[in-house]
């Protein structure tokens, strides 16, 4: 996406936002229907894009990781060309993100990155309608910190505010900071924003005066096996009340969620009055029906 196209999806997801809080109806896409495939369980994303079609006046599919076996039972290439045959969108939740590559590729239809090991697009957008509520604006006078492993969400957050403008500062352990490829094009794009791009190995030094402090569980799905050894690496990494009172009073707490307590993040803060952390939840629904309007 564009610059240009972030900010017009965040603008429609406020849109959609006043509409739902009037009761307007705003069936935009009667008659359509997306296919929604998940190899990872999942609370908000399936919620929200369901809920989205439904209030939105069309219809969604789910196909979870048994329906369809995607890449096993048939090939993704099969998959993908039959259901454009079907449906006017696709969405997928998947574990590599070449699988949704693949399915972009062979698709004659829309498809959406519901997430992948590589990026959480839809997520950050849903964000960045958040902090432009909390904020005020998506500029260059906004620090975002993000504490922990330099994960999908990372990336994403990476590529989102280097495109529109704000500065990132990201703390990490050693070894687990973004990918290469990642800080690569989060680096030509702030040359052009004039984001400025930190990557810490320091809590503390990172959300030194912060608007915005987000985190995320330190294990994803896929690396369960990891997250016993990952508390004890990332033990210097959790977002407590403490590390709040390093940045801005004022600043906001956010986290994707699911949460575990005690370990990226204490109960304390999750329901102190910085944390944004439902209201962010909430905007998956609004920037969904926005996604989905603007592809559909």
């Amino acid at each position: 996406l564009s610059r240009e196209e972030v900010l017009e999806i965040i603008s429609t997801g406020e849109y959609f936002k006043r509409l739902k809080y009037t009761n307007t109806p705003h069936k935009v896409l009667e008659g359509k229907t997306l296919a929604m495939i998940f190899q990872k369980p999942s609370l908000r994303t399936r919620v929200s894009f369901e809920t989205a079609m439904t209030q939105l006046g069309g219809h969604a599919i789910y196909l979870g990781p048994k329906d369809i076996k995607l890449g096993e039972r048939e090939t993704i290439e099969d998959v993908a060309k039959t259901l454009s045959r079907y449906v006017d969108g696709i969405m997928a939740r998947v574990f590599g993100h070449n699988i949704i590559e693949e399915l972009a590729k062979y698709a004659t239809v829309p498809v959406i990155n519901g997430l992948s090991d590589y990026t959480h697009p839809c997520q950050i957008l849903g964000d960045l309608l958040t902090i432009k509520e909390k904020k005020g604006c998506l500029c260059s006078k906004i620090k975002l910190a993000f504490i922990g492993a330099g994960n999908n969400v990372c990336h994403s957050l990476l590529f989102a505010t280097t495109k529109l403008g704000l500065n990132i500062s990201v703390a990490c352990p050693k070894g687990f900071e973004p990918k290469e490829e990642a800080l690569e094009i989060a680096n030509k794009q702030a040359i052009s924003s004039g984001s400025k791009i930190e990557i810490l190995n320091d809590k503390f030094l990172a959300v030194k005066d912060a608007d915005v402090i987000y985190t995320d569980v330190w294990a994803s799905m896929g690396e369960e096996s990891e997250r016993e050894a990952r508390k004890k690496i990332f033990k210097d990494f959790q977002v407590d009340l403490e590390t709040v009172k390093k940045a801005k009073p004022d600043t906001i707490i956010m986290h994707c969620l699911p949460a575990h307590y005690g370990e990226e993040i204490t109960k304390e803060v999750v329901d102190s009055p910085n944390s944004v952390i439902f209201d962010q939840a909430e905007n998956r629904l609004h920037i969904q029906k926005a996604i989905l309007a603007s592809l559909l």
